[in-house]
């Protein structure tokens, strides 16, 4: 008992040690909404050491400074924590990001095609013009795709792949002659090469019945140089800050190779210039060899141990934080196996599993369970999750699960019935907006009941299953979290489609705890992030518009005007611009986001 009581006191007088602490930067003049269990709202909060010190009034706070601390007049903005996006494909993303024409926000086809033919027209010879996601037919005015035609008409001899989610993509003529896919060209397992009445390739490339010639099409395009790699994942990492995103996790991805593909922002967490913490899972690349990967990474990798060591907490950019971020190993997935691979097309049928699926996912999650790994299973289907239950269930009871980490990715169709069982093996789940995008394909397919609960979000919450809120940016939807964030509150796609039943929405200070404190939750963070409060990570967003008193249909235009990670501010905008780092230009200069930016939020 004496231990104890001893422990309580060094705990106590290391709190007020913490909390007497000169601070380096003081924001005041803001609405803070602290996301605290009694939903504070405060006007200051004081930082040091990458940690806030005191969250209070700016007379109280503002008596605390010194000479040397910096002040932030807020102008009245309203602040929130830090987004946390608990599926999004940072690392590859930002690898491709300034090669990538996005058209993620563009309110009508006139004007996506006007962008792709000036595009074309910037373009060198020898790269390609690529639309890669995060955009949907319905939020064009005229509520349709572009045809092959407009297509080739504006590019010309410049190739181009054009991306649809994950459902189909487009090769203009110069595209197909640079992959030299002819009337010849073999169609593997997995694809369809649509051809006209001459057995010809019209261009279009169609995920049937899985993704993987896309994958395999987009890993044939030229990539950027090391240099501009290394510009391409700054200027990404940005564009997440833009939006008051401040963390990640990571989900791998197709044609994501470790540790290769992790080179830049490895370099790039040693050189201290992450702006998001970003804790990665590593996904089997070969199918069929995934055991031997996962017994290899096993062996070689540490889980929570990486550049940025897990439970330091600390920071790029400044002096003073010696630490970089958080940049680790957290665990496997988000396909653990290739035969578990339930991808979603919605224009097309549910994909039938591999019957071989069971033995060879249940070998990989035994290994990782054993050597207590955590993992994720992206699912999208019941049937699909009521199989790898199945498979969850049996490794438990020979090796229980004991608490270890694990959640499912998507699960729009889940079953109440596997929801319990969800949350009797301890697990959690990660949802994105992918219906945002999809709503309208899957109410075609399997009507609009069923879209009603697809995914099932309050449920889950009813059941006290740990859920986090994402993105599955870029390739699918578009990483904007204020897309999810809309849709939770209102149930509607980006083309306007409400889908979601009232039963099923969520009111918005719910819907922001799953993209802050229910991200973290997921990996067991959320005891020092999420909320404004002494003693927690000072991640933080100034926002454009108060979140919680602008009508719902704004909520969509909210960006970021300074976001704040481990007290160092990375991104502002506007009157906050002069305490920002300088952007720099992206490289090569003829990279669409040198005239675009990114998300066109317009």
């Amino acid at each position: 008992m004496i231990r104890y009581k001893l422990l309580f006191l060094s705990l106590l007088a290391s709190f007020y040690c913490f909390s007497q602490q000169a601070p380096e930067l003081i924001i005041y003049n803001a609405k803070i909404y602290t996301l605290d269990d009694k939903n504070s709202v405060a006007e200051a909060v004081s930082i040091s050491a990458g940690k806030i010190v005191k969250v209070g009034s700016a007379k109280e706070l503002l008596k605390t400074k010194t000479k040397k601390t910096k002040l932030i007049d807020a102008a009245g903005k309203t602040m929130i924590p830090g987004l946390f996006d608990s599926h999004l494909h940072v690392i590859r993303g930002g690898r491709f990001y300034n090669t990538e024409l996005r058209w993620d926000g563009v309110k009508s086809l006139k004007i996506a095609l006007q962008m792709l033919k000036d595009q074309a027209a910037r373009t060198p010879q020898g790269q390609w013009v690529r639309v890669v996601g995060g955009w949907s037919a319905y939020q064009f005015e005229e509520k349709r795709l572009p045809t092959l035609e407009e297509i080739n008409q504006a590019t010309g001899n410049v190739p181009t792949f054009v991306l649809y989610l994950y459902g189909h993509a487009y090769l203009n003529k110069a595209g197909l002659e640079a992959l030299n896919i002819t009337a010849d060209t073999p169609v593997n397992a997995g694809s369809l090469i649509d051809k006209d009445i001459n057995g010809n390739p019209t261009g279009l490339l169609v995920a049937e019945p899985n993704a993987y010639l896309l994958y395999a099409t987009l890993a044939k395009l030229p990539e950027l140089s090391h240099a501009e790699k290394i510009n391409s994942t700054k200027q990404f990492m940005t564009e997440l800050n833009r939006f008051g995103i401040t963390a990640v996790m990571d989900a791998g991805g197709g044609f994501q190779n470790f540790p290769d593909d992790y080179a830049i922002t490895d370099l790039l967490c040693e050189n201290q210039e992450l702006s998001v913490r970003i804790p990665h899972f590593l996904f089997a690349q070969k199918a069929g060899k995934e055991f031997d990967d996962y017994s290899n990474w096993i062996r070689t990798v540490e889980i929570g141990q990486g550049c940025g060591d897990h439970g330091n907490h600390s920071d790029s950019k400044s002096a003073q934080h010696s630490e970089p971020l958080e940049y680790y190993v957290q665990g496997g997935g988000e396909n653990v196996v290739a035969s578990a691979a339930d991808f979603e097309n919605f224009d097309k049928p549910r994909p039938e599993l591999s019957p071989k699926m069971e033995e060879q996912l249940k070998s990989v999650l035994e290994l990782l369970v054993k050597n207590k790994w955590p993992f994720r299973i992206h699912a999208t289907y019941n049937e699909s999750i009521t199989r790898f239950l199945n498979v969850i269930e049996s490794i438990n009871k020979e090796t229980p699960l004991n608490g270890l980490t694990w959640f499912f990715d998507h699960a729009e169709t889940v079953s109440e019935e596997n929801l319990k069982r969800i949350k009797n093996l301890g697990g959690g789940i990660a949802i994105q907006h992918r219906m945002a995008f999809q709503g309208e394909s899957f109410i075609k397919r399997y009507g609009l009941k069923a879209a009603n609960q697809s995914p099932p979000i309050r449920k889950m919450l009813e059941l006290g299953i740990t859920v986090g809120m994402g993105s599955d940016g870029t390739r699918v939807s578009s990483y904007n979290p204020w897309i999810g964030l809309h849709w939770l509150v209102t149930g509607k796609t980006v083309g306007g489609t409400k889908h979601l039943s009232d039963n099923n929405l969520l009111d918005r200070n719910t819907a922001l705890r799953l993209y802050t404190q229910g991200s973290a939750k997921l990996i067991g963070l959320d005891g020092d992030r999420g909320q404004i409060k002494p003693g927690y990570l000072a991640d933080l967003s100034l926002l454009s518009d108060d979140y919680f008193q602008t009508p719902e249909s704004n909520i969509l235009k909210i960006e970021a005007e300074l976001t704040v990670v481990n007290g160092v501010v990375v991104y502002g905008k506007n009157e906050f611009e002069k305490v920002a780092p300088k952007t720099e230009k992206a490289i090569p200069a003829w990279s669409p986001v040198n005239y675009y930016g990114g998300y066109q939020n317009k």
